[in-house]
């Protein structure tokens, strides 16, 4: 039980600060400043664009010529003027056919589903087959988007198909959409943390200096225009498993969306531009002759569609928002989005070199060489060389550092500048580059079988996956995957032996800065200060890189992925946060537009069928737009304005309505939910709740003699097994109740002969109202192991009627308060048991102050007791760190 000699409150858990050391405590601090100013915690000055013409609008309509009204003028049930689901007879019959061409099997399945006798007269349906409702949606409903077309481009003497739409209509479809016309953003931005505007923050593009300089450049010469940077992505992907079939799709999408509706394919805000031509021109036997021709192929068919640009971009062309409002728009290229080998083909660079910059492949793993972007005047003046033969051409592309590839897509774009355009790729440069190289780099220096061992005995955790065959014996590593590998790897390697007893913490410093920098470079919202921060983050890799040629593992760190990392910097100054342009979401485009369109084919003459499918579902999904605008009765909605985004991920807690059980007894509470003290704990929180705010506190004598005075009223109570946190929203943007934490405390049970261990999770606890989170002293970590209700019949016993008692509560084993400052090589806090006379501290706290989960990692040792399991490792170990790195949250906190 708990000890006789010692009061225990909150107080037990905070620092006394005896030991502070002042100056780690003050750089915590500071950070934790630097992050609330980066998150807009301190308000955002907004600094508009000075001209105010930029963005403005030309004409206003009404709202009756808004783009729902004008789509359903196009579409008159003259027999019935009320159904609302026309050209479909019925809401049931427009059900069908959407699920047909969004959630259904194919097109033969569902011709089987209606040949079934009875079954179109049932339900109404005046289509029988798949055909009869393909001619309704392709001959009744309004084209959407733009339809495919398909032409030859030649090459080297041989005609190939590239399937593509109208680039100009492709933007007005975007930019017209009505879903997203309160979101658009039509005018630079310059955004503040501060009132005297010297920490500048970074998130949505046009609050990039891109937007701003390019506005200024257009001013010059068309005052009063509308920029809409134009983002165009591409990347070769297999459809198929086993026959090695591909497609070549290009994807567009716009800046003037909200970055939080681009980064969600589901929100159609990408649109399928092209597909390219596959062809690897085996016909020609020289390699390089062969690259040389499939690069002019590339850039042939993306000239031929995006040629629309040069005059949109240099003068503009009127265009209509979804609300009805029209602007002159200049459309512009931005950015491109592509892994490496995708920006080689993009820029011409020759493999090993930066897309991006003058840095020689020799030198792109140091950290100190200077570099200059490269100048697209010289490049320009290169590529028009062609006319003066081709000899010539060769040594002008060389000399300029580019290979001789004929009239780029790029060379003739207004405002272009394909070098500066290139943008950071968090998934290929980071995760499937540095990551993947970091995993290998630490297999062969610890050991395999060691990190496998540890990788085994983590506790387990909402954001923790458990890999529990290991993590060096894994094969085609997803993205997603070390991600996952990402959130533990530093905890598992503290304290591991190395080679020749080499001091570990060059090791860990290394680790730690690229993992700080893998997790700066995708934050939401950037300011001048958390930017240097990743300077920072990335100075500390390279500082102590080095330990990884000591081990014989590294003879130098000539990665052109590394470098890139160096670009980092200044492509969020330009463009915004890395979430701008991030590769993950077009490789789940691929799934939607790509793969999915394949299996919907036979398989002959596929791209025909292909663009055909995606025609038909995209005309589906803008009716379901208008009809959704119908039954909301036409309802328009105030602009949004654009603000920092919060990374706390705006969530609430929640509880099941019934409990899990409904009523466990004290003896089970200690014996299989491990709630050892649950009765005196229990007692103890109802004298201190009796007692309210006393200003004296008691003795703990005087406390123990009225907690023993305390009869319950009951013997059982009823138990819940989890506390969830979900999403509210995300700035008003996007709506979601996704499940972003949560916390377990399960009991132990049999099933048939096995026993499944108890699972009690550890939470980070708020010790007081007045805590704020940037100050860890107001908090500390618990172990919960039972989380319940008092009775409502009970409370009327228990305490006075002024006392108001919270719906949840929890019995927590409490850890030692977070010391002042993380240890200076691994950057983690070290945190033991909370023990008084031999006992684990414990108590019982409002649900309400556990803020979420915690992850501790062992602290293992030079290898790690064969005996801990993942199950057991919580009771088995006494000291553990604090995983900074299972979200960004966590990251920003205890950074």
């Amino acid at each position: 039980m708990l000890p006789d000699d010692d009061t225990f409150d909150d107080t037990d858990l905070r620092d006394d600060g005896t030991n502070d050391n002042n100056d780690d405590s003050e750089t915590h601090n500071t950070r934790q400043d630097i992050e609330a100013r980066a998150q807009g915690q301190h308000g955002c000055v907004v600094v508009p664009y000075p001209d105010p013409r930029a963005g403005q609008t030309t004409s206003r309509l009404s709202p009756d010529q808004s783009a729902n009204v004008t789509y359903g003028a196009q579409l008159v049930d003259a027999e019935n003027e009320e159904n609302l689901y026309y050209p479909f007879a019925s809401k049931i019959e427009w059900e069908v056919a959407r699920w047909a061409k969004l959630r259904g099997s194919s097109s033969t399945a569902f011709t089987d589903l209606l040949s079934i006798d009875g079954v179109s007269e049932r339900l109404g349906l005046s289509f029988k087959n798949a055909n009869e409702l393909n001619k309704l949606i392709d001959h009744e409903l309004p084209t959407g988007r733009p339809k495919f077309k398909r032409e030859q481009v030649v090459v080297a003497g041989e005609a190939f198909d590239v399937y593509y739409r109208d680039i100009i209509e492709c933007v007005k479809s975007l930019y017209g959409d009505p879903d997203f016309a309160r979101y658009l953003t039509f005018a630079p931005e310059r955004h503040y943390a501060d009132d005297d505007e010297t920490v500048r923050l970074f998130h949505d593009m046009h609050t990039g200096k891109w937007w701003w300089d390019t506005q200024k450049k257009l001013d010059a010469h068309h005052p009063g225009g509308t920029i809409v940077p134009i983002i165009i992505s591409s990347d070769k992907t297999q459809v198929t498993m086993f026959r090695n079939k591909t497609a070549y799709p290009v994807y567009l999408t716009i800046g003037n969306i909200p970055k939080e509706l681009r980064r969600k394919p589901s929100s159609g805000s990408h649109i399928l531009l092209a597909y390219l031509p596959t062809t690897r021109l085996e016909h020609i036997t020289n390699k390089a002759s062969r690259r040389r021709a499939i690069a002019n192929l590339y850039h042939a068919c993306l000239r031929r569609v995006l040629a629309p640009l040069i005059p949109a971009g240099t003068e503009g062309i009127s265009m209509r928002s979804g609300d009805g409002a029209r602007r002159r728009c200049h459309l512009i290229f931005a950015s491109f989005v592509g892994d490496y080998p995708e920006q080689l083909l993009t820029t011409g660079v020759k493999f090993g070199e930066c897309p991006k910059c003058d840095v020689d492949a020799k030198d792109t793993g140091s950290n100190t060489t200077q570099f200059h972007l490269r100048k697209l005047s010289e490049v320009l003046d290169a590529l028009a060389a062609f006319d003066d033969g081709n000899l010539a051409f060769v040594r002008a592309c060389a000399a300029a550092g580019i290979k001789p590839v004929i009239h780029p897509f790029w060379e003739d774009l207004p405002f272009a500048n394909i070098f500066r355009a290139i943008t950071p790729d968090i998934l290929h440069q980071l995760y499937q580059g540095l990551i993947k190289h970091l995993l290998a780099w630490l297999s062969a220096a610890c050991g395999g079988a060691e990190i496998d061992a540890r990788c085994r005995r983590l506790p387990p955790n909402h954001h923790i996956r458990l890999f529990t065959k290991g993590i060096t014996c894994l094969s085609r590593v997803s993205g997603t995957e070390h991600a996952q590998i990402c959130r533990f790897i530093l905890g598992i390697i503290i304290d591991i032996r190395l080679p020749n007893n080499l001091n570990a913490g060059r090791l860990l410093r290394a680790v730690r800065g690229l993992l700080d920098f893998l997790y700066l470079a995708q934050y939401p919202c950037h300011s001048s200060e958390t930017l240097h921060s990743l300077d920072e983050a990335l100075d500390l890799f390279h500082q102590n890189k080095d330990i990884f040629i000591q081990l014989g593992i590294r003879n130098n760190f000539n990665l052109p992925k590394l470098h890139a990392a160096r670009h980092y910097h200044l492509m969020i100054t330009l463009f915004g946060t890395t979430d701008n342009y991030n590769t993950e979401y077009t490789e789940r485009l691929h799934i939607d537009l790509a793969k999915d369109a394949y299996r919907a084919t036979n398989h002959k003459d596929e791209f025909i069928q292909m663009t055909r499918w995606l025609e038909r579902k995209e005309k589906i999904l803008r009716h379901q737009k208008f009809v959704s605008w119908c039954l909301a009765g036409g309802h328009h909605f105030e602009p949004y304005h654009s603000r920092p985004p919060d990374m706390t991920f705006r969530r609430e807690q929640v509880m099941t309505k019934h409990p899990t059980v409904k009523a466990v007894s004290f003896q089970k509470m200690v014996e299989d939910y491990g709630a050892t003290h649950f009765r005196e704990a229990l007692a103890r929180y109802i004298v201190h709740k009796r007692r309210g705010d006393h200003s004296v506190p008691l003795r703990d004598r005087e406390l123990d003699l009225l907690a023993g005075d305390i009869h319950f009223p009951f013997n059982r109570l009823p138990v819940f097994h989890k506390i969830k946190w979900c999403s509210i929203d995300t700035g008003g943007v996007t709506k979601g109740h996704d499940t972003l934490d949560s916390v377990h405390a399960k009991p132990r049970q049999k099933l048939g002969s096995r026993l499944i261990h108890r699972r009690s999770d550890t939470a980070f606890i708020r010790l007081g109202e007045d805590s704020v989170i940037n100050d860890l002293k107001g908090f500390s970590v618990g172990q919960v192991r039972v989380i319940f209700s008092l009775p409502p019949k009970s409370l009327q016993l228990l305490f006075p009627p002024t006392v108001n008692i919270p719906p949840h509560l929890a019995y927590i084993e409490w850890f030692t308060p977070f010391p002042s400052a993380p240890d200076r090589n691994n950057g983690l806090y070290k945190l033991s048991r909370l023990m008084r006379g031999g006992d684990r501290v414990s108590s019982i706290v409002p649900v309400g102050d556990i803020m979420r989960s915690i992850h501790l990692i062992p602290k293992f040792g030079d290898s790690a007791p064969r005996e801990w399991t993942s199950e057991t490792v919580l009771e088995d170990c006494n000291v553990f760190w604090v995983n900074s790195y299972i979200d960004r949250y966590n990251f920003s906190i205890f950074r």
